[in-house]
């Protein structure tokens, strides 16, 4: 049964609230899709939850000095190890992985191997202006790694579809097969999508790219009503 509202047939997705990021666009997604949202800060409210996104936008150093005044780092360890979805949107994704190189050396939540770091400019008459504002295209990472969208939240979503991004930074997982998608920005081909089994992450804001990033949601959704009927 739904712990916070008592209905058992409605998953409920806890949105971690820590001051910084686009709680109500991914608020009125979660909505569209008939997903519960719930925004909190609340650790016993998460481990509650049936799965939890992580937003984030601005600085990963005070994001992270965030979670850990709210003791919230140690909850959201606890529910990623428990197997329950966990999800990172932009600075959120950013903040599973081991640590950041913005401006200073942080660590991060560590439950993706890697680091986080600057997004490249290029050079020359190639350079671009750095953060990445705007649409882009999310594709495949290889042929070689077998990566198959139809398990995961990226079910539906065509290779090559475009997603909204605004960052400065990007993550490198250490192991290739955890990268999800790829994305290219001038000279720059980095991961904007990422998985390790029930740990999720984009780069791209799904609540701002419009139809396609909403089957995201819906696939969330999908994943989680299957789990509750199990």
């Amino acid at each position: 049964m739904n712990q916070v509202t008592g209905i058992a047939s409605t998953p409920v997705v806890a949105i971690v609230d820590y001051g910084s990021g686009n709680l109500f666009s991914i608020l009125q997604a979660c909505l569209s899709v008939e997903l519960e949202p719930v925004v909190t800060a609340s650790p016993e409210t998460l481990l509650a939850a049936d799965a939890v996104i992580l937003p984030g936008v601005g600085a990963f150093g005070d994001a992270m000095a965030a979670l850990r005044r709210l003791d919230l780092i140690g909850p959201l360890i606890d529910l990623a190890n428990s197997g329950k979805s966990l999800v990172g949107i932009c600075l959120g994704m950013q903040l599973l992985m081991s640590e950041s190189f913005e401006f200073g050396q942080h660590k991060g939540l560590n439950l993706v191997e890697g680091e986080v770091v600057r997004l490249e400019a290029g050079s020359g008459p190639a350079a671009v202006k750095i953060p990445q504002v705007g649409w882009d295209r999310i594709r495949r990472p290889s042929e070689e790694l077998h990566c198959d969208w139809s398990d995961t939240l990226l079910d539906g979503v065509s290779d090559g579809e475009f997603m909204y991004f605004v960052h400065s930074f990007i993550a490198q997982p250490s192991n290739p097969e955890a990268v999800l998608a790829v994305s290219q920005f001038a000279e720059s081909r980095f991961c904007s999508a990422l998985r390790v089994e029930n740990v999720i992450g984009f780069q791209f804001h799904p609540e701002r790219s419009a139809d396609q990033g909403l089957k995201i949601y819906s696939n969330l959704r999908r994943q989680l009503a299957t789990l509750k009927q199990e």
